[in-house]
């Protein structure tokens, strides 16, 4: 699996349009998906709750698995 960062991203996403680098459109386009992605990234870096006493339990038959 390849990794990219967040510049690397943005670069791809902005190449069709053809902006200007230094242009005040660039910059804020730039800023706000560099905002979305570090947003997004936070989100998706949270632990999963899970609520294991609503879960049915599971018996092993340990002798079948030659621990007795």
């Amino acid at each position: 699996m390849e990794t990219s960062n967040r510049a690397s991203i943005i670069a791809y996403c902005l190449a069709p349009l053809n902006l200007d680098p230094n242009s005040e459109a660039a910059r804020e386009v730039t800023r706000r998906l560099d905002h979305a992605l570090k947003t997004f990234q936070a989100q998706a870096a949270r632990p999963v709750r899970v609520d294991f006493s609503r879960m049915p339990s599971l018996v092993i038959n340990e002798a079948a698995h030659g621990y007795e």
